[in-house]
């Protein structure tokens, strides 16, 4: 399930911890820099694509914010290396 005050933290922190101020981010997303303080407060959540652009400035992992967790079967993909034959490929 995902919880809105755990996303909140975490867009939260990872804002925090990019040493760049309110306006630096605000101005590389598009957004104003009231809008970063909303989101640091916890009265706003970004927009999907705000979001993902978020995620992209900051080097930020999008499922680990959303505290979306994959199971080992799904990081493990099948690839056909040079003779044909089906090999594991480990995604992390």
């Amino acid at each position: 399930m995902i919880e809105l005050n755990a996303i909140r933290t975490k867009i939260c922190e990872a804002i925090k911890q990019s040493g760049l101020t309110q306006t630096e981010l605000a101005k590389r997303i598009g957004v104003v820099q009231q809008t970063i303080n909303q989101y640091i407060s916890g009265r706003a959540l970004p927009a999907l694509d705000t979001f993902a652009t978020l995620c992209e400035i900051l080097d930020l992992d999008a499922n680990e914010i959303l505290c979306i967790r994959r199971s080992e079967s799904d990081r493990i993909k099948y690839s056909q290396n040079y003779f044909g034959n089906n090999i594991e490929v480990h995604n992390k």
